[in-house]
This record gives structure tokens, C-alpha cells and sequence, in this order.
């Protein structure tokens, strides 16, 4: 597994958080730089496996905004990446092209110098899990150099939410991923995470559904956007953002708790508890603040 780029000098895993501006570029840049910038993970010359959230065509906060994956791929270009992939797998009853013409990725993608990779090449690779223990594992995924995440902020009515540990199931073969979903799917999930780990995960909580979910839910709008490098720091940040809304679905629920994240923390993906991670407020350098709750 890759060590985490964005941690704090005594090690902690920093989740960066922003208020969203108007200027979608100027956000995810000064996001990113509250945790380290760019340059922790793009050199210059980098190949870049940007993969988004669109297992279906539904509008944000049920699939990834294409503007805002648009400005993130301008970054990571600006930043000296050579070629950006936007890498997906939708849903089996989808066209992964179907669903990104449809929400206009397509087009916005290419735009931004981007180049389609729907997954359909997988490796029959072995999972160490007590639950899962073998999949057929998109081929690109376990060849790219360099991985970044663009996560919704949404509750799953299966999964309980949806954020970056289960953006790994559309890396699995299509066919395989209704097992996942029958039994034990947030233990499942977070086994399947230990095949992959992304450099740097952008999650775009200006909309969120803190209830039903994944393709429509109760919505609300939050305003922000968080990075990090740490899976398990940035989804547990992302649940707490959701807990603040009364009458959500995981109100009241202890989130270092909830399947994907106790069977994460067991499997070492992360941060193992709030003391482990620290969020930094961009924009406010003096805003430092650890992941227990004020």
C-alpha cells in the first residue's frame, strides 16, 4: 500500500476543507493546498487515473458534477500531469459512454484534454478478506502510476453511504458486483480497497443526500469541498457533515462504527480513530482542528 502524501508532522492524516466559490478551479486548488498542494502527488510528466463517481446519469449529488471534474482535470494538467484518464465502469445495466454523454463528461472531459477509459479489461485478482477473496479487477486500475478520486457526499440505502471506500466497486467485474451488494457489503467494500489506494481524493460536498441515496435521496446543500489522501479520514469527515442535518439516515450513528469504516480501520487503510486525523480549514491558516468533534 502507498504511503499517505498529505499528513501533518506528527503524522496524522490531514483532511483539507473549503468553503465552494463560484470558481470551481479556485476552489479544489486552494482545498488541495490546505493539506499540501498538488505537488505532493503530480510531477511533471505523470500518466493520472482520475476516477469520478458515475455509475448512472443522475444529476449531483447522485453522480459527480461534470464541471467540477472538468476544472480538476485542468488542475492536475496545470500542475504538470502529461495525460489524464478518466477511468469509469457504470453501472451493469449502463453503457459507462451512454452515462458520460448523457451527463455531459463526455464532451466536458475531452475539452479539458482528458481521455475516456471505460473499464473493460479485468484480472482475476486474489482479495486477502474475510468476506471476499477474489475478483475480477479492472486492468488499468491495478497499472496506473498515479490515482485521484472525485467522491460525491451521499448516503446509500444499502451501503449506508457512498463517498471514496465504495468508489472502489467500480473496479470490480460488472457482473460480480450484485453478490457484493447481497450480504456484508460494507465489510466487502472496504476489502476490496486493500487492491487499490488513490493519491489524492477530492470530494464535492456542495450538495449531499443525507437520506436514501445512491441515485436520488434527500438533499441538502453543504457548500463544501474536502481532500485528502486517507479514505477512511475523509468519509468519516464527510459523515459528520451529513450527521449535522437533523433527520438524516445515519443521525445519532457513531461513524467509526459503521461497517466500511470499522472493517477499514481493521484492514490498516487509514486513520484508525478521530485522534488520527486533523482537519485544516483552507483559507484559515490558523483553523487546525483534530477529528474529535468541538
Amino acid at each position: 500500500m502507498k504511503p499517505y502524501a498529505f499528513q501533518s508532522a506528527e503524522g496524522k492524516a490531514l483532511v483539507g476543507k473549503v468553503r465552494a466559490s463560484e470558481d470551481l478551479k479556485a476552489t479544489i486548488d486552494r482545498v488541495v493546498a490546505a493539506i499540501g498542494g498538488f505537488g505532493k502527488v503530480v510531477t511533471p510528466g505523470d500518466s493520472i487515473l482520475l476516477k469520478p463517481n458515475l455509475n448512472t446519469a443522475d444529476p449531483p449529488p447522485a453522480s459527480s458534477d461534470p464541471l467540477f471534474v472538468k476544472a480538476l482535470i485542468e488542475l492536475l494538467y496545470d500542475h504538470g500531469a502529461a495525460k489524464v484518464l478518466l477511468g469509469e465502469c457504470s453501472t451493469i445495466t449502463s453503457s459507462t459512454r451512454r452515462v458520460l454523454a448523457k451527463t455531459g463528461m463526455l464532451e466536458l472531459a475531452r475539452q479539458a484534454g482528458a481521455e475516456i477509459l471505460p473499464f473493460e479489461q479485468w484480472v482475476g485478482t486474489k482479495v486477502d478478506g474475510r468476506y471476499l477473496k477474489r475478483v475480477g479487477f479492472a486492468k488499468a486500475v491495478l497499472e496506473a502510476p498515479k490515482i485521484v478520486y472525485a467522491t460525491c457526499l451521499k448516503t446509500h440505502h444499502l451501503a449506508q453511504f457512498t463517498m471514496s471506500l465504495k468508489l472502489a466497486v467500480a473496479f470490480m467485474r460488472p457482473r460480480e458486483r450484485i453478490l457484493l451488494h447481497l450480504r456484508h457489503i460494507g465489510e466487502k467494500i472496504a476489502e476490496l480497497n486493500t487492491l487499490v489506494a488513490p493519491d489524492l481524493i477530492l470530494t464535492d460536498g456542495r450538495q449531499c443526500f443525507i437520506s436514501g441515496g445512491p441515485t436520488a435521496g434527500e438533499c441538502r446543500e453543504p457548500g463544501v469541498v474536502l481532500a485528502s489522501g486517507d479514505r477512511i479520514a475523509i468519509d468519516v469527515e464527510g459523515l459528520r457533515i451529513l450527521q449535522t442535518y437533523p433527520g438524516g439516515s445515519l443521525a445519532g450513528e457513531d461513524v467509526w462504527r459503521l461497517a466500511q469504516i470499522r472493517r477499514a480501520v481493521e484492514l490498516g487503510l487509514g486513520a484508525r480513530g478521530p485522534q488520527h486525523y486533523a482537519v485544516v480549514e483552507a483559507g484559515a491558516p490558523t483553523s487546525t482542528r483534530d477529528g474529535n468533534r468541538d
